[in-house]
């Protein structure tokens, strides 16, 4: 019942709407205003070559910490587009890795890697490893004590009930 007076209302409201025709204004008088070009002389191109510093570079880092075994060393040399250089560090199984690296236009990146050392792992101590907990228990005890509810006497513990 309600969905029918609400269609009907929409209804009733759609046909007053519809009775009344809209009227629109002129608006003519808001067209854009024509635009002008003007055609300037041409702009002159200009090359405009900026000079960088030739690249020239060289460093070189190492670091020796016997405490940590943190042990690398790194060295780098640059001129203009060719670089060279080479960085070594001591792996965990004690070998040496060294990198030597060169790059330039024509050949891009090549880089040779050199493991040298023999691997060595540390002895792994025995395992100790923990015996069971074992937890014992008593044998449970099943006493039988009579109980008298209302004249009767019943057994409890043994499950047996008498009248």
């Amino acid at each position: 019942m309600a969905f029918t007076k609400v269609v009907f209302g929409l209804a009733s409201l759609a046909a007053v709407v519809l009775a009344y025709p809209i009227e629109y204004e002129d608006f003519s008088h808001y067209a854009p205003a024509p635009v002008q070009y003007q055609h300037g002389a041409p702009l002159a191109k200009q090359l405009v070559v900026e000079k960088y510093a030739h690249p020239k570079y060289e460093f070189k880092y190492g670091v020796n910490d016997q405490h940590t075994g943190d042990i690398k060393e790194q060295s780098e040399q640059r001129d203009g587009d060719v670089v060279k250089g080479q960085y070594s560090l001591v792996e965990p199984d004690g070998t040496t890795r060294t990198v030597k690296y060169t790059s330039d236009k024509h050949n891009g990146f090549n880089a040779e890697v050199i493991k040298s050392g023999h691997a060595t792992h540390p002895a792994s101590a025995p395992k100790k490893v923990a015996a069971p907990v074992v937890y014992a228990h008593q044998p449970l005890v099943q006493e039988h004590v009579p109980v008298s509810f209302g004249g009767h006497d019943v057994q409890l513990g043994g499950f047996d009930f008498h009248q």
